[in-house]
């Protein structure tokens, strides 16, 4: 609650802020349950690529590199980590990735056809094996009827091989979509690092 008092040539602010304790807890738990689920999945994945001499390559917009930031937060990760694109604008996407402005304009930037224009894009120039790419709109605004804030599409690709993309709608606030968004594109990349010979 904010409120405004005058008196006497004397004028003063006072801000009471009421949190409820249990829901600001909920919320630390939360996050620290998803932090270490997503350093788990990001070692595994590690490893995997390690295993098989791979290397892999981001391309992110609405989690704003938090995919790669995830997998180089594990030590020796530039043994399998190349390199990662945050392209938050249409225009970066476009100058970075290569997709297409009639996509954009035909689908929208949170679509399945620019998703999989982004992750061909992170194989074109990456020296990667396999690539991950997110667009989606994380809110709290930007959401319509046709595609709701929590609205997500992740593909992915591996050199040789057609791309794939998935659409989920994840629930929560801004940070619980992009964790969402991160740990389930860590799990599409380690199925897909597993399946590679």
């Amino acid at each position: 609650m904010l409120g405004y008092q005058k008196g006497d040539n004397l004028q003063y602010f006072f801000i009471n802020f009421t949190i409820n304790k249990d829901t600001l807890k909920a919320i630390q738990i939360y996050k620290i349950q998803m932090d270490k689920e997503i350093i788990r999945l990001a070692k595994q994945l590690g490893s995997e690529l390690k295993d098989k001499g791979l290397k892999i390559a981001t391309a992110e917009s609405c989690t704003g590199g938090g995919i790669a930031q995830a997998i180089t937060e594990v030590p020796g990760s530039s043994a399998w980590f190349d390199r990662g694109f945050v392209t938050y604008s249409n225009q970066a996407k476009i100058q970075m990735l290569q997709v297409k402005q009639e996509s954009l304009d035909d689908f929208g930037a949170v679509s399945e056809q620019v998703a999989i224009e982004m992750v061909e894009g992170a194989l074109i120039y990456s020296e990667a094996d396999i690539a991950v790419s997110v667009t989606g709109i994380a809110g709290p605004t930007g959401g319509t009827e046709q595609k709701p804030v929590g609205t997500v599409y992740i593909a992915k690709k591996e050199n040789g091989m057609p791309a794939s993309c998935k659409k989920h709608i994840f629930l929560g606030d801004r940070r619980k979509i992009r964790l969402q968004t991160v740990s389930m594109a860590l799990k599409y990349c380690l199925l897909t690092a597993h399946v590679v010979d």
